[in-house]
This record gives C-alpha cells, structure tokens and sequence, in this order.
C-alpha cells in the first residue's frame, strides 16, 4: 500500500484486496497458534500461558494506536502503515525461530476437507458449553463490529478529535485487556473458573454504554473508560473460554475445533460492520452508536442460559 501510494497508483480495489489478503493470514494465524499452544506447555499451564500471550498482545495494543495516531499526524499514514508493515515481517522472523517436537499427521491420515470440517462442526455444535460460547462470541463481535465501522466517524466527526487523541483513546481499551491478562488467573481461581467466563461478560459489557454519551470536555473520557473496563472483561472471558477450548479438546480436533469456532466467530464481523453503516447512513451516527452499545451486553445471555451457570468450575481436560 505505501509503495503503490508513493507511485501514485493507489486504488480503493487494492485496499479491499489487500484487506482481504490480511484477513485470510490472520485467520490461518488464530487457528494455528490457538491450536499449536497445547503442544508446548502442559494442559493444567493452558491459562497461564493464554494470559502471558494477552499479556503481551494488550501491551502491543497499548503502545499501538497512540504510536499509530501520532505517525499519521508526524509522518502521514502511509509511512505509519509501512511502520505496520515491518512489525508483521519482523514477527514472522520471531516465529520461525520457535521449534516442537509436535507431530504433524500425514496426508494419508487426513480424511479429506469437508469430513474434517463435519467433524469440527459437530463436535463444537454438539457440546453445550462450546455452542453457546461461539453464540456469545459472536453475538459480542456483531455488536463490535458495528461499533467499530462507527468508531473513527463518531470520534472525528461528532466529538471533533485529532488523530493523536483518537490513537490514545484506543490504547486505553490496550490498558484494560493488561489489567484483565493480570486478573484472569486470580479471579478464576475466586470465582471459580466456569464463573469467571460468564461473570466477566455480565459485570463490564454494560459499560459500553456510556460511550455514545462521549462529548470534547470531561466526558471524553467516557469513551477511554468504557472501552478500559470493557476490555478488562473481553480478556478475561477470551482467556477463559480459550483454555477451556484446548483443554477440553483431543489434539486430533483442536485445528477443527479452532477453525469451525473461528468461521462462527469471525463470520459475522463484516455483517456487523455492514450493518453499523448502513445505520450510521440512515438513522445517523449517534443512533447508530446507541444500538451498537445496546446489543454489546446482551452478547451474555447464550453464556446465562448454558450449564455454565449452575457451575462454579470447568470440566476436567479430556487426556489427549
């Protein structure tokens, strides 16, 4: 993208190609390393190393978008997104230095793609704490979803924010998913760990709503304390259901459990998208804003009505 900008052939066709090429990567990514990390830690580690991974993921997250706004504000976003562009090469270098002994199966035990991807759907479909964790998580990522297509429009258009401030704004939700990474472990083991999944979404979601009341003077502040709170709870609850995920799951599964819980998950990220524009278009951004926000809470109710309600912890692990 920059070099296509710099030589002035830049169009809107590339950027949906290259959106579309990142989307793909990255969900290859998720798949392979949420299924990869059962491998190199023991099953009772599982959380532990899930929270240091948030841990580090929220720090980025932090120092991301308030490094993003000022680069784009200094130096113009193209040079910001070639900054962006290194980081992921540079990342790739540090994983092909990682080294397992875990086995990859052959193609000749491989059944073919579509009965692999029955047997992922029936085996999340079929479990009633996995089906309505996946109905959770993508009711909560539609709602966000929207959210985030409304986002840049409501704080640079409605509030008036620069580029900088809006950068700080989002590294506050990168602050709350630290202090969540830091809690999870200590709040599971309070509340017990099949509470902490549905706790977590039940006590911070309804923050959200707070974010359409943003004005520019004390109450901007609402949008950084709503997302800091929010993103407390949305560690927490990845974190949580997360591990359950890999700990439950047998080593044979946990590619197609991953990648059928993905497909349900990430599915619908640009029918909410599309449906916060379409929104935003026609009833105007604040109202828009106000749905959004509304349905963010209402993303617990799958989570209310599963067995993890009666339970104060999870199952034990299948041995794998």
């Amino acid at each position: 993208m920059p070099v296509a900008w710099w030589l002035g052939v830049l169009s809107m066709p590339q950027l949906y190609a290259v959106g579309l090429g990142a989307g793909v990567a990255t969900v290859f990514f998720d798949v392979a390393y949420q299924s990869y990390l059962p491998s190199l830690v023991e099953r009772h580690q599982i959380l532990e190393g899930n929270a240091k991974l948030e841990i580090v993921r929220s720090g980025a997250q932090v120092a991301g978008p308030g490094v993003a706004g000022w680069l784009v504000q200094l130096v113009t976003a193209p040079v910001a997104i070639l900054v962006d562009a290194i980081s992921f090469a540079l990342s790739g270098a540090l994983l092909a230095g990682i080294r397992s002994d875990r086995d990859v199966p052959s193609v000749q035990e491989r059944r073919g793609l579509v009965k692999e991807i029955g047997e992922g759907l029936r085996f999340v479909l079929g479990h009633p704490i996995l089906r309505m964790i996946a109905a959770c998580t993508a009711s909560a990522n539609f709602a966000n979803s929207m959210n985030n297509a409304l986002a840049v429009l409501f704080l640079v258009n409605v509030v008036g924010v620069t580029p900088g401030v809006m950068g700080l704004l989002f590294a506050a939700a990168g602050v709350g998913g630290l202090v969540g990474a830091a809690l999870v472990g200590p709040f599971s083991r309070w509340v017990g760990s099949a509470r902490a999944i549905w706790l977590s979404n039940l006590l911070t979601t309804p923050f959200v709503l707070l974010v359409p009341l943003t004005e520019r003077d004390w109450r901007l502040g609402l949008y950084a304390f709503a997302w800091f709170v929010v993103s407390v709870g949305i560690v927490v609850y990845n974190v949580g259901q997360l591990s359950f995920r890999q700990a439950l799951t047998p080593d044979h599964l946990l590619g197609r459990m991953n990648a059928t819980m993905r497909f349900v998950v990430w599915g619908v990220l640009p029918l909410g998208a599309l449906a916060g524009g379409l929104l935003g278009q026609h009833l105007g951004i604040v109202p828009a804003m106000w749905i959004a926000c509304a349905l963010v809470p209402l993303s617990v109710i799958p989570l209310l009505l599963s067995p993890l309600r009666t339970m104060r912890d999870l199952p034990e692990p299948v041995s794998p």
